[in-house]
């Protein structure tokens, strides 16, 4: 099941944004895309911890609201790499305010 379009006739921006890159591990996609395109694979070793399901389901979503690229290459086995599109590209920023304030956290957590 796709993710479901965000109405933007509700809510607030922060809500939008929230809605469209919150969770678990869309921005740890996201972090992970900044520097580099990245494959299936690759991605799924970044982040042990996620399923195949959950990580498909998530760069479809970002796939959807036209974050991330997905390319794939017509050969066996299929490749398919992923990549932050030119909108994607605009939620470096933020992506580097939430891990510098992460790193803050937990520093003050020790």
């Amino acid at each position: 099941m796709r993710h479901k379009n965000y109405d933007k006739n509700k809510g607030c921006p922060v809500e939008a944004t929230l809605e469209v890159i919150g969770g678990k591990w869309k921005g740890v996609i996201l972090f992970h895309l900044l520097g580099e395109t990245r494959r299936f694979n690759e991605l799924k070793r970044l982040m042990p911890g996620v399923t195949i399901r959950m990580l498909t389901r998530q760069l479809r979503e970002l796939e959807d609201a036209q974050i991330v690229a997905r390319k794939i290459y017509a050969e066996v086995p299929p490749k398919v790499e992923y990549s932050l599109t030119e909108f994607g590209r605009t939620l470096e920023p933020i992506l580097m305010s939430l891990r510098n304030w992460g790193l803050d956290f937990l520093e003050k957590q020790k």
